[in-house]
């Protein structure tokens, strides 16, 4: 027994060394950490459980187990964060520079599988050199049947993605299924054709990083949803993340203690700007109301217009939504479009309840968005929040104009909750746009036409663009103190709590993508 418990352990240490000393120390010397750093930084200390350490292509006898590929260049297995189980797998770059084979595949589908199974997260860190060429179609059938996993788990289980290094051409798929993505700054590289193709094809001239690094992809195309400036924030951040979302699907969310906002509510008075035309940072209201002040943000950068992230009022969790006014007015545009319907599709898959602060003065106008399809883009915030079934709350704040005002989870979409503060402006358009067309004929009429435009854009200010007028028809159920906002809500969450809610038997939706 004593010699088999011998070869056993040496074999062990050869596996665990990856692709050995030097291939490590080039890892440490471009500022990443091994697969297997990483998942002690990432999972609670001592929790992980290594599964297919043993996996090796083309392997005859026993003596050559870890001397080439050992572990197919994917380690993968389970653990706790913050005590709660999770599955997780992490290329190896320092093997055969974590590229993706037939086993190398089958490790991450059986744990993904595992995940499944038993209702619980699954996290990939991404550090690859993509297809394993010298595979051919095996490589190729492995990414297909990941993909056909992240299909499957996709509103039943988190799906998380983490990208340490290259990630391209087909691999950068799975990511893209998965529910968040978090990058590491100068780190992380995502894209389907490397520069070297594109210089090939188009003849443009791009680096690497400009062209898929983490910065592009958290400010512009919207792919990353988190970027740190280093793998341990990245780390942080993620263990945070999961501090608001259930295992799966059919569980509540986490409850945590209750906190108090750390600021006076008398403070919510002075936030909005008496002239409506100026802007504000929607942020500072929120965390005067969310418990302990603490809101987690998500794609901060991308689409600033509109503002998602998680919060807790009265200690449960909540998906946040907010037209943040100090970036085009808090219009809807198209990426602010996508941005809203997924986060809120998201939050309905996992029993998130949603709210929904209101400062929109429309559909941003212009050639360039309607032929991009404003139509269609729009659209999906429509569906998303009229397909939701979980809790939902509104906040008006200020503007609420036209169909925007519609689409930020208006009664009429199926709202269950419509506050609104005494500064709530609801109309068809703005005053300014109204009095031009329901008095045009008194303005042109009039001596000084300016003077008559100015009463008459009052005139429309004082008759309809206020609360009151919804309020009249139950659209608004409440015109509240904005002291009283937190309040509210936490009540109001209190009697959503057991809401069920019964739809038309259907195989899915099609949301207009």
């Amino acid at each position: 027994m004593l010699d088999k418990l011998q070869f056993l352990q040496e074999r062990q240490k050869l596996i665990a060394l990856g692709g050995g000393k030097e291939k490590i120390e080039a890892q440490h010397a471009k500022g990443k950490l091994t697969a297997r750093e990483r998942m002690q930084m990432l999972l609670d200390t001592g929790s992980f459980t290594e599964l297919d350490a043993f996996v090796q292509a083309d392997l005859y006898k026993a003596e050559d187990l870890g001397k080439f590929a050992p572990g197919d260049g994917v380690v993968t297995g389970f653990g706790t964060i913050d005590g709660r189980l999770v599955y997780v797998f992490a290329q190896d770059f320092t093997v055969m520079g974590g590229s993706l084979g037939e086993l190398h595949a089958q490790k991450i589908c059986k744990v993904m599988d595992l995940a499944l199974k038993t209702g619980a997260p699954c996290i990939g860190l991404f550090d690859s050199g993509g297809a394993r060429i010298q595979e051919g179609i095996k490589a190729l059938n492995g990414f297909g049947d990941i993909f056909y996993r992240n299909t499957l788990a996709s509103g039943v289980i988190p799906q998380i993605s983490v990208i340490l290094g290259p990630c391209a051409g087909g691999a950068v798929y799975s990511p893209a299924m998965t529910d968040f993505i978090f990058t590491v700054d100068k780190t992380s590289l995502m894209f389907i054709t490397g520069p070297q193709v594109i210089k090939a094809v188009t003849g443009e001239d791009v680096s690497p990083e400009e062209l898929g690094g983490a910065h592009k992809h958290f400010t512009t195309s919207g792919v990353a949803h988190f970027m740190a400036p280093d793998e341990a924030t990245c780390f942080r951040q993620l263990r945070k993340l999961l501090s608001y979302l259930p295992a799966n699907n059919l569980e509540d969310p986490p409850v945590a203690a209750v906190q108090e906002p750390p600021y006076a509510a008398e403070e919510l008075l002075s936030l909005l700007p008496d002239n409506p035309q100026k802007t504000y940072d929607v942020r500072d209201i929120i965390v005067r109301i969310v418990d302990g002040g603490e809101f987690l943000e998500i794609q901060a950068a991308f689409a600033a217009n509109a503002v998602i992230g998680f919060a807790r009022l009265n200690g449960r969790p909540v998906g946040i939504v907010a037209n943040q006014t100090k970036v085009l007015a808090g219009v809807l545009d198209i990426d602010a479009a996508d941005k809203i319907a997924r986060f809120v599709r998201f939050c309905d898959c996992f029993n998130l309840p949603l709210i929904t602060f209101v400062d929109v003065p429309g559909y941003l106008p212009g050639v360039k968005q309607e032929h991009g399809g404003i139509i269609r883009h729009g659209a999906k915030v429509l569906f998303a929040y009229c397909e939701a079934t979980v809790p939902k709350i509104s906040v008006i704040l200020r503007k609420a104009y036209g169909g925007s005002y519609i689409a930020m989870s208006s009664r009429s979409v199926g709202g269950d909750l419509a506050l609104a503060w005494p500064t709530a402006e609801i109309a068809v358009m703005g005053p300014e746009g109204a009095a031009n067309i329901v008095y045009r004929k008194e303005i042109q009429g009039a001596r000084d036409p300016e003077a008559e435009r100015a009463a008459r854009i009052q005139e429309y200010k004082e008759k309809y663009a206020n609360p009151y007028i919804a309020a009249s028809r139950g659209w608004v159920d409440a015109v509240i103190d904005p002291r009283e906002t937190r309040n509210y809500l936490v009540r109001g969450l209190a009697m959503l709590a057991n809401k069920q809610e019964d739809r038309p038997r259907k195989k899915h939706g099609n949301i207009p993508l």
